[in-house]
């Protein structure tokens, strides 16, 4: 692991590579994985091989990764383990946005027990509510860091004009939003993140489409560094900011060794730039 790091909420220091705890669940993000052991030794591979940022949310299983993320990590030394909640499962493949902030709150104290831990050092509104006011909802979260139950809030999916609002309420540590080479409507958020020492989460990073077919600009590019498309993909994340924090997920050790391998590769400013336009062609 040899990207740069970032200091989430100016004080939490991570490696810029993390690692996205999604796909540790069964079919659907809906019940246990299908090979939990294999699932236990990625997460330990992923420590072995520096990855220091967790990111994972109630909604995943539900309640399955953090399980797993306990069973595999825990007491965690030195390891930022992210959580959310906001997004209520009622089966697979299905989310609803949930953000009674009475709920909010419930989520985070059971994440704390699922966890093992008295804070939670990054915890973030998977979806603002559009029922209740988005205050409230992040103001639950503030109350909640206040307590100490929390150390930094995050915001997931939300636009540059809600970034404000919420930072209007509470200090905002970071967005996740969804974002990769070809897929940048959140480009404003990024600016505005950047400009503001936020960390951007980008999640679904991988997401190349034509890009990655055999004659295509990642392929080639990624052939002049020994690289697969899928780790071109995530040197140009890495690339793109100082305060990108993409977080690819899997469920296979050796999908996640050549994940975290990608962190090694430095793309120069023309290859960035070739992968930059292909990529916004297709977007």
């Amino acid at each position: 692991m040899t990207s740069a790091t970032f200091a989430l909420g100016g004080d939490l220091t991570v490696n810029r590579l993390g690692f996205g705890a999604m796909r540790l669940t069964g079919k659907g993000v809906w019940g246990p994985p299908a090979d939990r052991d294999e699932c236990l030794r990625v997460l330990r591979r992923a420590v072995e091989l520096g990855v220091d940022f967790i990111d994972t949310a109630d909604s995943y299983g539900p309640y399955v990764s953090e399980d797993l993320i306990r069973d595999a990590l825990h007491p965690y030394d030195g390891v930022v383990v992210a959580t959310k909640a906001g997004l209520l499962r009622t089966g697979p493949d299905d989310w609803t946005p949930l953000g009674f902030p009475a709920y909010l709150r419930q989520e985070c104290e059971m994440s704390l027990r699922r966890l093992g831990v008295d804070t939670i050092e990054l915890f973030q509104l998977h979806r603002i509510d559009s029922k209740f006011p988005a205050e409230d909802q992040v103001g639950e979260l503030l109350k909640l860091q206040q307590e100490g139950k929390i150390r930094h809030i995050g915001l997931s999916e939300v636009t540059a004009e809600q970034l404000a609002a919420a930072r209007a309420v509470a200090p905002i540590a970071s967005v996740q939003n969804m974002y990769n080479l070809t897929m940048r409507a959140a480009e404003p958020v990024l600016d505005v993140c950047e400009s503001e020492g936020i960390a951007f989460i980008p999640w679904f990073p991988l997401a190349a489409g034509p890009l990655a077919a055999s004659d295509g600009p990642l392929q080639r590019i990624a052939a002049d560094h020994g690289a697969s498309p899928s780790q071109l993909a995530l040197a140009w994340l890495l690339k793109r900011s100082p305060v990108m924090l993409p977080i690819p997920g899997t469920s296979k050790v050796a999908h996640l060794e050549e994940n975290v391998a990608a962190a090694r590769i430095e793309l120069t400013d023309a290859e960035f730039e070739t992968l930059s336009k292909a990529g916004a062609a297709q977007g």
